[in-house]
């Protein structure tokens, strides 16, 4: 039973009783009821974004985000090893394979180029793991940018690498005939006397004495460049081109076994001892020439003797003795 209120009428000296209007009650009704609509709404939006209210899909897509974030942590490690590999290959690269190829290092500036002040991965922000999501794909794209620039770096080491070995095979580095005694070199590289004038003149190579049909080998790669007898003095004779600025001269053949533009290895035979041309007695003259001046052939013979070997002949070969030719 709803209570029943009065108000004093002082104009009558008696109290009335007060008669609320239907509409007016009607209104309260409304209010009440909107009221707490709307207090049930924001209650229910504050249990949503609380961990005790969470439907099974919020607990589905919670999981996934924690997956999410540990497969990030997982790539991040791996990237941390990957680059911590990078470092040592740059490395190397700058301070070995370069310096011993004589080639300027790569700077770190040139290997990290791009990734400054341009914003690249705008489209990422905005969410709730950007920054996670934004600082992993920079450090893949880094590491894919550092990759590039060394792959490309190895690429240029190869043909550094192909080239010097080339430069190796091409130098004359072998004695032009089997000298296992050293007692047939009979005249060395500088001034010796004529054997026909006596004279004293400048020897451009190294005369090893041998018998008529001693195999001559090419002591580097090379392609033959000449094969007659066109030099006077020098009679059957060979030229050898190696590059790099290297020729060797061998003359006073009795025959050829290579033909004028012929490629040969080092240790091919191309022709044979003899003593044709202005020559005193068989023996083989050789020459190197680097960059079209004589050098002392002596200086090469580092591929096939020792180091007492090499003694024992300089010894000979310095001896101010008479050439053969």
């Amino acid at each position: 039973m709803s209570k029943v209120k009065y108000y004093y009428d002082s104009e009558n000296l008696a109290y009335r009783r007060i008669q609320t209007k239907k509409r007016k009650k009607i209104g309260y009704i409304v209010l009440f009821l909107v009221s707490s609509l709307l207090f049930g709404v924001l209650s229910f939006v504050l249990l949503l974004n609380t961990p005790y209210f969470e439907t099974p899909k919020d607990r589905l897509q919670a999981r996934e985000i924690d997956n999410l974030k540990l497969r990030y942590a997982i790539l991040n490690k791996k990237i941390d090893q990957i680059d911590e590999v990078m470092t040592n290959i740059e490395d190397r690269d700058n301070n070995l394979y370069r310096i011993y190829f004589n080639t300027s290092p790569i700077p770190d500036e040139e290997r990290k180029a791009g990734f400054g002040d341009v914003n690249r991965y705008k489209e990422l922000e905005g969410f709730t793991n950007s920054e996670l999501v934004i600082n992993t794909t920079k450090r893949v794209d880094v590491l894919s940018k550092q990759l590039v620039v060394q792959s490309k770096s190895l690429d240029e080491i190869l043909k550094l690498a192909k080239a010097k070995s080339d430069l190796l095979a091409a130098i004359p580095a072998i004695q032009p005939v089997q000298n296992e005694k050293l007692k047939s070199m009979a005249s060395g590289f500088g001034y010796r006397s004529d054997p026909f004038t006596k004279a004293r003149k400048f020897h451009e190579g190294m005369d090893f004495t041998a018998k008529t049909g001693t195999p001559i080998f090419a002591t580097g790669d090379g392609i033959i460049e000449k094969a007659d007898n066109s030099l006077s003095g020098y009679g059957n004779h060979i030229e050898i081109r190696h590059g790099y600025g290297y020729k060797t001269l061998y003359a006073h053949l009795s025959k050829y076994k290579a033909r004028a533009g012929q490629h040969v290895k080092r240790g091919d035979v191309i022709g044979y001892v003899g003593s044709t041309g202005r020559s005193e007695a068989p023996h083989l003259h050789y020459e190197v020439h680097k960059n079209g001046e004589p050098v002392n052939p002596l200086n090469f013979y580092y591929g096939n003797i020792s180091a007492a070997e090499y003694i024992a002949i300089s010894k000979i070969a310095n001896q101010e003795n008479q050439s053969l030719d």
